[in-house]
């Protein structure tokens, strides 16, 4: 089991699109398309300190509410590989906002 601490928030990034064009034109690998800025990525799991914790558990709380999902920086995530599970986070100051879904 996994948590994270010091203002982390544990999130699951979507899944990369491979390098093959709709023509059936496969592109190198090392070619990187141009990427905006922000994504939006699903949360998993947040340090008790995050900043807006009390704004999460809120959300949370809500009966409709599923799954949450943030607006974040791109170039901020930070990819941590242990046991061979990759664990992707973020620092609080990097989210953006909130969706509901």
């Amino acid at each position: 089991m996994f948590k994270p601490l010091n203002r982390y928030l544990w999130i699951e990034k979507p899944h990369q699109k491979s390098n093959e064009t709709s023509s059936g034109i496969v592109l190198p690998d090392d070619y990187k398309p141009i990427e905006a800025p922000y994504i939006t990525v699903k949360l998993i799991d947040y340090a008790e300190d995050v900043r807006f914790k009390a704004d999460l558990q809120n959300l949370e709380s809500q009966a409709f509410v599923e799954e949450l999902y943030l607006m974040i920086d791109r170039s901020m995530i930070e990819e941590i590989v242990h046991n061979g599970t990759n664990y992707c986070m973020i620092l609080d100051n990097y989210v953006k906002g909130v969706f509901i879904k």
